[in-house]
């Protein structure tokens, strides 16, 4: 037995371990390991050890006790869970023994969590899921999950798209109020009797689109005169049937877009709206906010105005058919001949102006996905943008254009699309490149509309053996959606905007409310900044889910074709960076990535000539490779992997291949 003073020691040693431990908040911080770390409200950073991480799941908000550790390192101990912001997610069951797990599909998650018996919800090994936490691991460290919803499994018909629309939460049902509100709207609203609306039902508008497009958001009509062209856009106006800070309204900009998936499409607007009563359908009146501007014969912009309008669209146009006239392939719309001859010259004088003086981007090959009965993708054929198209779109452009400067012109907050060009945190870098490639542009502003022009125009037409204009690339910022009208680098414009496809994308419905308020004489005050960081982090997620959609069935498509195929595909380089670089296939356009820092050989990044180098191999952009497919990181989105066939990248022999025993002179072979 101890005696008093040795109990009083012990007592004493107690109370200073009791002394030394600091009890806080924190926030749990995984890592790509068991243990883990406490990141303190002040900042500080303590370890957690494995079995205390086991009790926890990243980002809970817990009580810790922090105490000394071995080797002199503090530890934080577990006390107390405050709050678990993981709800529900996605991922995937699997089985261990007669047990079943989900694996959720989440960065930061790599455990396992049990599923009991009355919790699976006739969940199977091999299905995507949605789940929640049904236990919460801080007492014994042992989660349990609760099934929600079973999307399927790799035989599953579109169970790329169906998944990413549950991982991303893409919306795919209208709340019961929103449809409440639609059919208020659709039985009470009556845009056409607006005595406010101008009758244009007169001009032949016609709309060219692809043959199966049922939500029609425009149609053009054109004038011809000695000057030049009067230009008529007529856009599809579903502002007038959905009101303003209405529930209806709301869902719409939760969905910010109409998502395109390969074989499916999650429609902004309800279908009533888009394919029926909103869509300029052929014979049919329509209300809709008509941009008319002149043309001059030089392809100039001239006067404009924004007009509420009744239109009534005299024929719904294919891109092929049109296209086909216009090349003088086929007759059989010669009952539209008038209009189209006119929008054709129109479009010549448009994009003429555009490509003397301002930027027109670079066409590069396109391609489209062709799918069997059960959404995999069959085949894939190239395809060029026909001229209808271009004709099309160069419209578009014209009247985005003027919606911008209406905007500007009467102190509207917005939206516009600015890109500023070179990164702020990138001039000196884009000085020297410039200095080191393109000498004859460094007294250029890079800052000027007109500088950047010439820059991108200088890049794009001289780079030599180097594919400069791609370069740059890395140099440059990403457009961005603003309050505050600015310039449009990529195209070297002004200002713009986007407002002529209102049926499915959530900004162009913004720029329509905010035009319509100016001409009825009421504040624009629709858009704010925070609205507009809303919808940038919406369309980033949609952009997301589509990615991955993508990637995941490409990545089905090449495992099918690579069983077939002993001599590699061949590809171009796209993108270099010191870890590899990416691939496009010439013969199909999927890209992949090719993993350089596994290779025996060590590569050397240079950002000025965008190469990797080693001892005996070079690659660098835009060089033609030819690799072999290894599968797809499911951690990565699905991006597809490739590897280099034997002898790719090759660097040719240095100095002559033998050695002579008379040196050559200076200027010719040997004597």
């Amino acid at each position: 037995m101890l005696d008093s003073d040795s109990l009083s020691r012990l007592k004493g040693l107690k109370s200073q371990m009791e002394a030394e431990k600091e009890r806080a908040d924190a926030t749990v911080k995984g890592t790509q390991s068991r243990y883990g770390f406490a990141v303190l409200d002040d900042g500080r950073e303590v370890f957690i050890p494995p079995d205390e991480m086991l009790k926890v799941f990243p980002d809970d908000r817990v009580r810790v006790c922090v105490r000394p550790g071995k080797d002199n390192r503090t530890v934080a101990d577990i006390e107390k869970l405050l709050d678990s912001p993981l709800a529900d997610f996605t991922g995937r069951c699997v089985r261990k023994g007669k047990a079943i797990f989900v694996q959720p599909d989440l960065p930061w998650l790599k455990r396992w969590l049990f599923i009991p018996p009355h919790a699976r919800n006739g969940v199977k090994e091999g299905d995507y899921l949605r789940a929640a936490i049904l236990r919460h691991p801080i007492r014994d460290g042992k989660p349990q999950a609760k099934v929600l919803q079973v999307y399927g499994n790799d035989e599953t018909p579109g169970i790329e798209n169906s998944y990413c629309m549950g991982k991303y939460r893409l919306p795919v049902d209208w709340s019961g109020p929103a449809r409440g509100e639609l059919q208020t709207q659709l039985t009470q609203c009556s845009p056409l009797q607006d005595s406010a609306r101008k009758d244009l039902t007169g001009l032949e508008f016609v709309s060219i689109d692809a043959s199966r497009t049922l939500d029609i958001d425009d149609a053009l009509y054109a004038d011809s005169s000695s000057e030049g062209w009067t230009l008529y856009v007529a856009i599809a106006d579903p502002t007038a049937w959905i009101p303003r800070g209405s529930r209806l309204e709301e869902d719409i900009a939760a969905r910010a877009t109409s998502v395109y998936f390969h074989g499916d499409v999650l429609p902004m607007l309800p279908e009533e709206l888009a394919q029926v009563h909103c869509a300029l359908a052929e014979g049919e009146d329509r209300p809709a906010l008509v941009c008319k501007l002149s043309v001059n014969n030089e392809g100039e912009l001239g006067e404009f105005e924004f007009i509420e309008a009744t239109i009534r669209s005299r024929a719904k146009l294919s891109y092929v058919a049109v296209d086909r006239y216009l090349n003088g392939h086929a007759d059989e719309l010669m009952s539209h001949a008038t209009p189209l001859e006119a929008l054709y010259q129109l479009y010549r004088a448009l994009r003429g102006r555009r490509e003397a003086r301002e930027l027109v981007m670079e066409d590069r090959q396109e391609f489209r996905w062709i799918l069997n009965d059960r959404k995999q993708i069959d085949h894939i054929e190239p395809h060029d943008k026909l001229l209808s198209q271009r004709l099309v779109e160069e419209c578009m452009i014209a009247a985005n254009r003027c919606a911008a400067s209406f905007l500007q012109r009467h102190q509207a907050k917005g939206p516009f699309v600015v890109h500023p060009g070179f990164r702020n945190d990138r001039l000196d870098e884009a000085r020297q490149f410039l200095a080191l490639h393109a000498p004859a542009t460094e007294a250029l502003d890079l800052a000027s509309r007109e500088g950047y022009r010439d820059i991108m125009r200088a890049l794009s037409e001289d780079g030599g053996d180097l594919p400069l204009r791609a370069m740059v690339n890395r140099l440059l910022t990403r457009a961005e959606i603003t309050t505050e009208a600015g310039l449009h680098m990529g195209m070297s414009l002004e200002s713009y905007t986007n407002c002529t496809s209102p049926l499915r994308k959530y900004v162009d419905f913004l720029a329509h409310q905010q035009i319509k308020a100016v001409l009825r004489g009421e504040p624009a005050d629709r858009v704010d900044a925070d609205m507009l960081a809303r919808l940038q982090a919406r369309l980033l997620n949609v952009r997301a889910a589509t990615l991955e959609a993508e990637r995941w069935l490409a990545s089905r498509y090449l495992a099918r074709l690579a069983k077939d195929n002993s001599e590699g595909f061949p590809a171009h380089i796209t993108h270099v960076n010191s870890s590899g670089f990416t691939v496009r296939l010439d013969d199909c356009g999927l890209e992949g990535f090719v993993d350089l820092r596994k290779d025996p050989e060590k590569f050397s990044y240079d950002k000025w000539t965008a190469s990797l180098t080693s001892t005996t191999r070079r690659f660098q952009l835009h060089q033609a490779v030819r690799v072999d497919y290894q599968g797809a990181d499911g951690e990565n989105q699905h991006q597809a992997q490739f590897g280099l066939r034997a002898g790719e990248g090759l660097k040719p022999p240095k100095g002559p291949a033998e050695h002579t025993d008379q040196a050559a002179p200076p200027n010719g072979p040997p004597a």
